[in-house]
């Protein structure tokens, strides 16, 4: 889809939200980028906490960040890692429009 796209539908998802006064379900619908955008937050602060005041090194909380990375670094394949971000998406897309009805 690309940047230009997937801003557009952000964008769009974000302003139908706000319409709508469903804004809090947000980040449950969108809990893979939510995740993404954590990940590396928590990456960087957790590095730069347990910085080696000499070596200037610090400790690192996953294999990489942002946490797709870390997934393929241990093992999993692409395929994988995108399968099981599309089926947690669409599982928590789910719940946040059974929310939604509540």
């Amino acid at each position: 889809m690309g940047d230009t796209g997937s801003l557009a539908l952000g964008a769009t998802l974000g302003t139908v939200a706000i319409m709508t006064g469903q804004w809090l379900l947000l980040p449950i619908i969108a809990i893979v980028p939510v995740a993404e955008t954590i990940s590396v937050i928590l990456q960087v602060t957790y590095y730069k906490r347990t910085k080696d005041p000499v070596t200037g090194i610090g400790q690192r909380l996953f294999r990489m960040a942002p946490i797709h990375l870390h997934f393929q670094k241990g093992g999993w394949s692409e395929t994988q890692v995108v399968q099981r971000f599309w089926l947690v998406g669409l599982l928590s897309a789910m719940i946040g429009v059974a929310l939604a009805l509540l």
